[in-house]
């Protein structure tokens, strides 16, 4: 019966991986994976984890299942996390927590949940927006269609995003990034937030807010504005929230669907909706990841550490992207590239062509996705003179 079947392309950031492996160059340097690294090229193990994770082993008494909805203990740190403590929609009950296997699980289940219950109804991504967007929403039998976000000069094209919103169908639903956009690293000010925020009130749109890197652009608070500006000023809401990276936990996998309703009963409803949409896809979700950050937050000390601990990655990254820039000075490149230092997150949209990616890979061992997207947690204060002459020779 198998005998049809036809091999498939790999995923393209898994084949830079094994590239990146058999490259013999010395000076070779990945920027495509997207996780964080730190000085060394590590991704390592936050402090506070290991010290929740020993509490964890200590303390465990059960492996018994956590429910479809996930342990209430991480909903009651995620959801104040997201919302803010002192949310009015908290205080209102108008949200649900449903933990997750990572963001991308929380992607499946909102998406099956638009699916089933707001079946006719369209999405609408950024162009461009994280690939697997595509292949989630697809695979859940959504009609997909995109909205401009960059334009020809490698700039956030705003203007071209919000006359786009005007012509969304009513009903439909619109995915936007709360902060460190991916690829591209270009975020809406608090002035263009709100203008989205109006035009999704006038078309009566459905917002789904990707948060998938929360506390890396310019704070847990301040990245959560959007989020919140939305919450507080719309009826029904969809935010898909991500702990793997800003707790470093990548391969515990842990995610959250937050559900905001117009009112507590409404909520409900739509609670044990999502809970069978989670039953019908995993039944339960991993527990481990979930337990640290519950762990973590429920302690005033873990909590101020790992305040600290990513705060002193997220100040490395955006140190990082300014060190960037400098270093292309002498080669007369630094206003070209100026946009690198003015985004945030993880991912750079350098402007690159796919010819020069290719160049760069072949000649200098310098991994990036052709698109032109750069993990800027691969820069370190050691590759940079070798990445701006690498730069500068294909350009």
């Amino acid at each position: 019966m198998f005998e049809h079947i036809e091999r498939v392309p790999g995923d393209a950031i898994l084949g830079l991986i094994e590239a990146f492996k058999k490259d013999t160059n010395p000076q070779k340097v990945d920027l495509g994976v997207g996780v964080y690294k730190d000085a060394q090229g590590n991704t390592p193990v936050m402090r506070a984890v290991k010290e929740a994770e020993a509490l964890l082993l200590k303390n465990e008494t059960t492996k018994t299942y956590i429910g479809s909805h996930g342990a209430p203990q991480y909903g009651e740190v995620v959801l104040p996390m997201v919302l803010g403590q002192d949310s009015p929609v908290l205080a209102a009950k108008r949200a649900s927590a449903t933990q997750s296997p990572g963001g991308t699980g929380a992607l499946r289940l909102a998406a099956d949940f638009i699916s089933t219950q707001l079946p006719g109804k369209s999405i609408w991504v950024s162009d461009p927006t994280w690939p697997n967007h595509h292949g989630i929403f697809k695979a859940a039998g959504i009609e997909l269609h995109k909205y401009p976000y960059v334009d020809a000069e490698n700039r956030l094209d705003f203007t071209g995003m919000l006359a786009a919103v005007k012509q969304i169908p009513a009903g439909d639903v619109i995915v936007l990034h709360a902060c460190c956009h991916n690829p591209t690293g270009f975020d809406l000010d608090r002035g263009q937030w709100q203008q989205i925020l109006e035009v999704v009130r006038e078309r009566n749109l459905l917002p789904l807010i990707d948060f998938a890197y929360q506390g890396f652009g310019e704070g847990l608070d301040e990245d959560a504005y959007g989020v919140r500006l939305m919450a507080e000023n719309l009826d029904e809401v969809i935010i898909t929230s991500s702990c793997s990276k800003n707790f470093g936990i990548y391969c515990e996998r842990t995610g959250c669907l937050i559900m905001v309703a117009k009112n507590s009963e409404q909520m409900e409803n739509v609670r044990s909706q999502v809970a069978i949409v989670a039953r019908e896809n995993y039944s339960n979700p991993p527990a481990h990841g979930g337990a640290i950050v519950s762990e973590i937050l429920h302690s005033a000390e873990l909590a101020a550490l790992w305040r600290e601990e990513l705060t002193e990655m997220r100040d490395r990254i955006n140190t990082l992207r300014r060190d960037f820039v400098e270093s292309l000075k002498p080669y007369g490149l630094d206003q070209k590239y100026a946009c690198v230092a003015e985004q945030r997150g993880m991912f750079s949209y350098t402007g690159l062509k796919p010819e020069q990616v290719d160049r760069l890979r072949d000649e200098f061992g310098i991994y990036m996705v052709r698109s032109g997207r750069a993990n800027v947690a691969g820069f370190s204060h050691e590759n940079l003179p070798y990445l701006a002459k690498a730069i500068a020779a294909v350009n």
